[in-house]
């Protein structure tokens, strides 16, 4: 029963890993500025591009979010250690942690995207407020959809269920939980930290 679960994840998060590729894979194609041209690439016009985004962004404020997301795989990791051990109580409060640190991270992307419009940095701005919004957006939604599966574990860990399905069920949402946390990474060093190289 494990292994199906969790290959059905794997296949979810696969399918999801191409999607978050194709995004990345447009923000860079627009923060280089480069347009196809027939057996060519060239620069293009200076309102085809991204830009430099460190003028709006702040990299150590963001950074310092990051870490707590980053370090919510590490809860998880622990948390999935004492499901296997069937420990209820540790397992109770490693996925506590991981709840907490995921919604601190959430705190900082919303009071970041609040500080953005408040300086007319939009959706609908420019290319650069579209390709930003779209890709941590859909991030957002996938560690708002964790916390909502690692608060239905939190909410099993307090029930009587049999603890070889709760391992399971902790073991597969870690497998989404890991991506989410290896996803931001990679959005974070193309995004926030690029622009300082």
């Amino acid at each position: 029963m494990r292994e199906r679960h969790r290959l059905g994840m794997a296949m979810f998060v696969l399918s999801e890993a191409i999607f978050f590729l194709l995004l990345i894979a447009a923000y860079v194609y627009f923060r280089l500025g480069f347009n196809e041209t027939p057996g060519t690439a060239v620069l293009a016009p200076s309102s085809n591009r991204i830009g430099d985004p460190s003028s709006v962004l702040h990299a150590v404020r963001t950074g310092i979010f990051s870490v707590l997301l980053i370090s919510s795989s590490l809860t998880m990791c622990l948390a999935e250690r004492n499901a296997r051990a069937r420990r209820a109580g540790r397992l109770r409060l490693w996925l506590g942690g991981t709840i907490v640190l995921g919604a601190l991270f959430l705190y900082g992307q919303m009071t970041e995207y609040l500080g953005l419009i408040r300086r007319n940095v939009t959706i609908s701005r420019d290319l650069f407020g579209s390709t930003f919004y779209t890709m941590t957006g859909f991030h957002g939604f996938h560690v708002f959809s964790g916390l909502v599966l690692l608060s239905i574990l939190f909410g099993l860990a307090w029930g009587a269920q049999a603890p070889e399905r709760r391992a399971v069920a902790v073991d597969t949402v870690a497998i989404y939980w890991h991506f989410v946390d290896v996803v931001w990474i990679v959005i974070f060093s193309v995004v926030y930290l690029w622009p300082l190289v």
